[in-house]
């Protein structure tokens, strides 16, 4: 799988929202090996998406097209400041429902000093997701160089994911934490997408 994260300040929600769903509504159909995004807005302007392809070949392929260019010169005119675009092809998915319909998405950043034995942990994770943490409906991890990560968790609703955050982790998640917490290098960011905007093909 190939993740293209793009991220940046907008100025107007609504606006780019619409031209997400007019990307989705006349682009998308003619567009090879597209899986899904997810984006969003938070409050304070901060917009993420996780553009998601079967290929990297098939991304590029999608870029190239003229109607994909006159999209996003448009679509570059809703930024206050230039976006930061992110590729990567090192990507894990981890289902334990249907992360479409997701109602709240959370999407963390930060650095790891060592990104394969975080993968390794997250493999190899005892915790049963779906009996401890019913609202996370999946996640998806995309990594990026020098160690930085991005994370985009699917909640059932805030709500649930704010009480099931209040939740006492069994142990062997504890440990798990732990040892990635030991890995982490400076402070995570934390991007509450209250309003996730979820594209999937038809």
């Amino acid at each position: 799988m190939f993740v293209q994260v793009i991220q940046g300040r907008v100025s107007d929600a609504a606006q780019v929202r619409a031209q997400l769903d007019r990307w989705a509504a006349d682009l998308a159909p003619e567009a090879v090996g597209w899986l899904g995004s997810t984006a969003g807005v938070t409050d304070d302007g901060t917009l993420l998406v996780l553009a998601r392809f079967e290929s990297e070949e098939a991304a590029r392929q999608n870029s190239d097209r003229p109607q994909q260019t006159a999209w996003w010169e448009q679509t570059a005119t809703l930024f206050t400041d230039e976006p930061v675009f992110q590729n990567s092809t090192s990507v894990d998915v981890d289902t334990h429902g249907d992360p479409s319909q997701a109602g709240f998405v959370q999407v963390m950043q930060g650095r790891s000093s060592d990104p394969d034995r975080v993968r390794e942990l997250m493999a190899n994770d005892p915790t049963d997701w779906q009996q401890h943490r019913p609202d996370i409906l999946g996640t998806v991890t995309v990594g990026h160089d020098d160690g930085a990560w991005t994370t985009a968790i699917y909640f059932t609703s805030e709500e649930a994911a704010r009480e099931g955050e209040r939740k006492e982790p069994p142990p062997e998640m504890q440990q798990v934490m732990s040892e990635m917490e030991s890995l982490s290098i400076g402070e995570q960011v934390f991007f509450d997408l209250k309003e996730p905007w979820l594209h999937a093909p038809r």
